[in-house]
């Protein structure tokens, strides 16, 4: 088709699926709308989408030429009423006279709801374009049916005489993106077909791999025609979509929440500069045993996993690590190829404890051993983070303490690695020596809620280093303030970057890019 082949040389590297960038445009006038699509040419967008109903004056008989005479890419005309989630309110025959103009004119595509389709090709009259392909969709912004439910739906778009297939489902979990994947692959006309919400972004970067026909990438980010969609420059740049094939391995972060983690901006780069056929998601999950269960297919190969999930991802997996097992939890899942089997391990612990060492020993002067041996090590949380740091410490030979907010799972925890429990409001009065240790595993502080701290900056002149988890932002109030107390800090980047290299070579097999990682993370 004219659009594939035109786009084929666009984006960076070898191109290695059909799948199109399409950027949705929304101006106000017409000169708005030549503007933004240059703005997406210039982005590497294969085709815009043109929002009629999002213009404020229009004169379809007039300004229809004006934006396909303008446009520097293919087109894609939609005009969507207010009743299928768009702007336009009004009558229904002057809707499709503008759609049947933009046909008429040269328009590479127009996109017409199933709702009206009938009556839409009843005013058509028997019309067709040679060049213009006919998009029918439908949006449901409540939930995604079953399987069996979309694949009636899809036969309804098919019957109602669509070139290509659209549909738009909204995710209330993440395994609703499983049952798109299957409709998309078992397609037999070209189809769009995509997951709106947060739970639903997997839809949007990883469709290359099953056949979808376009994904929707904006020119800003939070400028969206539809809840969910990425901008150009991270579907080209970050996410590497024009690399996915069928062969892809998808890897991603389970956590909720996710879309902080900087976990994406780490490991696609290095996949890339390595030539590794993997792409690392953002996967927002509320039931991690469901989400095994349903994404059991071996191309999911490998996931990192944080709060909260750590310890329900251990009772998940087939074989444990005997350290993740001591510990209790995981952060890291490998799917074996050879059976499919999950493994978990626990890297979390190397990472924080190696960063803390390194942050201490300044003050050591060299000393052999381990600087944290004998030292008072408060650890804040008692989830999976900090049973890993507890674990960590106590093997280097410090004296172990455990503040949590519920001082019954602070008990259980330190009973089980033999230290001492503190409730979070006892802490600020905790303070039987100076020199101690204070390493903060809870996301209090993290990003959107960056005024909060686990502690009184008063309590912090007892401590000689303190460590954040946290690393969105990297410099949290609590480190903020404990650098005012003077202490030495240690950010939650150190333990990110330092858990990440083992993860990546479990990943890949390959050695951990160690260079790469901390110049990507030298910009956070």
């Amino acid at each position: 088709m004219e659009v594939s082949v035109k786009s084929m040389e666009s984006g960076a590297g070898i191109r290695k699926n059909q799948t199109l960038i399409c950027a949705p445009i929304m101006g106000d006038t017409v000169a708005q709308m030549v503007e933004l699509m240059h703005k997406a040419k210039l982005k590497g967008a294969d085709l815009v989408e043109v929002r009629l109903d999002h213009m404020k004056s229009f004169n379809p008989d007039v300004d229809i030429e004006k934006l396909i005479k303008e446009c520097p890419l293919p087109t894609l005309f939609t005009y969507r009423p207010i009743w299928e989630g768009g702007e336009y309110n009004g009558d229904e025959n002057r809707r499709f006279h503008a759609l049947r103009l933009a046909m008429e004119l040269g328009a590479d595509h127009i996109d017409i709801e199933l709702k009206v389709a009938h009556e839409f090709n009843n005013f058509m009259n028997g019309y067709k374009s040679e060049k213009c392909k006919v998009i029918i969709s439908s949006h449901n912004y409540e939930s995604t049916p079953s399987a069996e439910d979309l694949g009636n739906l899809v036969a309804r778009i098919q019957a109602s005489g669509a070139d290509i297939v659209k549909f738009a489902t909204t995710a209330q979990d993440i395994t609703d993106v499983a049952r798109v994947f299957q409709i998309t692959v078992h397609s037999q006309i070209p189809i769009i077909a995509l997951v709106m919400g947060e739970r639903g972004i997997l839809s949007r970067l990883v469709c290359p791999k099953f056949g979808g026909y376009l994904t929707f990438g904006t020119l800003e980010r939070g400028k969206v025609s539809a809840p969910g969609q990425p901008t150009i420059e991270e579907l080209i740049s970050l996410y590497n979509i024009r690399s996915i094939d069928t062969e892809t391995k998808v890897f991603g972060l389970i956590g909720k929440p996710v879309s902080h983690s900087k976990s994406p901006n780490l490991y696609n780069p290095a996949f890339k500069a390595v030539g590794f056929n993997g792409v690392f998601v953002h996967l927002l999950v509320d039931d991690v045993r469901k989400f095994f269960d349903t994404y059991s297919h071996p191309d999911f190969s490998g996931f990192s996993c944080t709060i909260p999930h750590k310890e329900a991802a251990l009772a998940c997996c087939d074989e444990v690590d005997p350290v993740a097992k001591t510990i209790g939890a995981v952060n890291c899942i490998i799917r074996r190829p050879t059976d499919g089997k999950l493994l978990g391990y626990n890297t979390d612990y190397i990472g924080a404890i190696s960063s803390i060492e390194t942050g201490l020993r300044g003050f050591e002067n060299g000393a052999s051993g381990s600087p944290l041996a004998g030292k008072l090590f408060v650890v804040i949380g008692a989830g999976g983070a900090g049973k890993a740091l507890a674990f960590g410490a106590k093997e280097k030979g410090a004296r172990v303490v455990i503040a949590n907010r519920n001082y019954d799972r602070a008990r259980e925890l330190a009973d089980y690695v033999g230290a001492q429990a503190l409730s979070l409001a006892e802490l600020n009065n905790f303070h039987p020596e100076s020199g101690m240790i204070l390493a903060n595993t809870t996301s209090v502080g993290m990003q959107p809620k960056v005024d909060e701290t686990p502690i009184s900056k008063e309590a912090l002149r007892y401590y000689e280093l303190v460590f954040d988890a946290v690393y969105t932002p990297k410099i949290t109030r609590l480190l903020r303030e404990a650098q005012e107390m003077g202490s030495k800090i240690v950010t939650g980047v150190e333990m990110f970057i330092g858990q990440a290299y083992e993860q990546y070579e479990r990943f890949t097999g390959l050695p951990a890019p160690k260079q790469l990682f901390r110049e990507i993370m030298a910009d956070y």
